[in-house]
């Protein structure tokens, strides 16, 4: 016999051994499922929440400036920005301006922010202002500063929501309207821009600029990039841990499962014995068996979790992912799936549980087959 056909025979005996205690099987099926789904939705959705902010953070500037005095941001000047343009290797550089502003009517923080694109008397807004503000293009909207001082802007467009994780809370003004609004001087800035024309420079311009303006903090866009990672890992990481105890009840249920032979189990594998299969023969038999059915579950849970993720938008973990704030950025993830990770669940779900099979296996497929049998 063939080492192909064996294992088609194994495989029949195995599907059938297990229809043959189809509610054991199903409720097994059933829990180690739930645990993959919940597992791959973690790292799913943290995964995809990375790539996402990498994503929107490649068409952002290359470097940040910023002032700081006694470790808390202050304002730039433009004749800071005029110190950093002689620098061999920038491209170009821009002052902004931007600022939050708590909203008292939606319980939200907005980050305004002027944009040279945007007319007085005009905004652009995100979708979660948007949302909760119930905006739409030519719409008014109202904004009282923590001075007192009003203003009143006409919503020109609301920002696509691609780029809602983001420009989920953000408000583009003309920077003239910004300027009244929180009672700015014309020559006074948030942050400075920076874009270099060879990303292999950007450190070695940072370093460059830090000398010509020193007390300034120069942050790159790969210290950004970071810094979005370890929030996200970090979020994650809080909700695995929280779903530990899920992981360790289905760690002790499976183990049960795959260790706790019963009896027809065992007088199965004796009268296997007494009939002539080899010890390796059932644990070969066995190994198949518990592939199929931790195979089964890691397929149908990663199906779930790849629903919930993409489609449904993981509404389960949703909120501790992207953050507790009122405005939660409302956007589709791209449906992109790292093979690195899905070996890593597969190793995690399922390698534990075929492990589990051959101690008990080979304990009684070695015993003699009429002790097995009584």
């Amino acid at each position: 016999m063939t080492a192909l056909s064996r294992t088609r025979y194994f495989l029949d005996f195995a599907v059938s051994s297990l229809l043959r205690r189809r509610w054991r099987t199903l409720s097994l099926i059933l829990v180690y499922s739930c645990i993959v789904a919940l597992l791959g939705s973690v790292l799913l959705f943290g995964t995809a929440l990375r790539r996402e902010a990498a994503t929107q953070l490649s068409t952002g500037p290359d470097i940040v400036v910023q002032s700081m005095i006694m470790g808390r941001h202050d304002m730039l000047r433009a004749a800071d920005l005029d110190a950093l343009r002689g620098l061999r290797g920038l491209r170009r550089g821009e002052a902004r301006l931007w600022g939050y502003l708590y909203d008292s009517s939606a319980a939200a923080n907005y980050t305004l922010m002027a944009n040279a694109d945007t007319a007085p008397g005009e905004a652009l807004v995100g979708e979660g202002v948007a949302r909760a503000r119930k905006l739409e293009p030519g719409k008014l909207l109202f904004l009282v500063s923590p001075a007192g001082k009003f203003l009143k802007v006409r919503v020109k467009s609301v920002i696509a929501p691609k780029s809602a994780l983001i420009s989920s809370d953000l408000v583009l003004l003309n920077e003239a309207d910004l300027r009244a609004f929180f009672s700015v001087a014309p020559d006074l800035y948030t942050d400075l821009a920076l874009f270099v024309a060879n990303p292999r420079e950007v450190a070695t311009i940072a370093q460059k600029g830090a000398i010509r303006l020193p007390g300034r903090r120069f942050v790159t866009r790969e210290d950004l990039t970071r810094s979005y990672e370890s929030l996200f890992s970090w979020r994650e990481g809080l909700v695995l841990v929280i779903l530990a105890g899920a992981v360790i009840a289905f760690a002790i249920f499976a183990f049960d499962k795959a260790s706790g032979l019963s009896s027809e189990e065992r007088r199965e594998i004796g009268i296997l014995k007494a009939v002539g299969w080899d010890t390796s023969h059932i644990i070969a038999q066995k190994l198949i068996e518990g592939g199929l059915v931790s195979g089964t579950s890691f397929l149908i849970g990663f199906i779930l979790a790849y629903a919930h993720v993409f489609l449904f938008r993981a509404v389960l973990f949703e909120p501790v992912l992207t953050g507790w704030s009122t405005l939660y950025p409302r956007f589709r993830l791209t449906q992109e799936i790292d093979g690195l990770q899905v070996t890593s669940l597969a190793l995690l779900t399922i390698l534990p549980y075929v492990a589990a099979i051959l101690v008990p296996v080979w304990r009684t497929a070695s015993a003699d087959p009429d002790e097995v049998m009584r």
